[in-house]
């Protein structure tokens, strides 16, 4: 007798919250996967004088797009970073 279950003893709902379960433990192994995969990743470009300063100078223009800084302070830096460079 099935007692009004369905198929071998579950319901509807059973099956739902068995897949909502499945779809979890996958999402969270991936997670898992990936945050250990990061974490253990070589950066792919290393770090160099040339690049600090590429770093400086993209950010600084960055802040002025933004609008965060005026005209003359973009020159004013961009200078004191070229005269850093030399």
């Amino acid at each position: 007798m099935m007692y009004g279950f369905g198929w071998n003893g579950i319901s509807g709902w059973g099956w739902i919250g068995m897949t909502v379960m499945m779809v979890f433990w996958v999402a969270l192994l991936a997670l898992v996967i990936y945050a250990v995969s990061r974490a253990f990743s070589q950066p792919t470009q290393s770090p160099s004088d040339s690049g600090d300063e590429d770093l400086a100078t993209r950010a600084l223009r960055e802040r002025f797009a933004r609008g965060e800084i005026t005209e003359d302070e973009y020159r004013q830096v961009s200078s004191t970073l070229r005269d850093m460079a030399h």
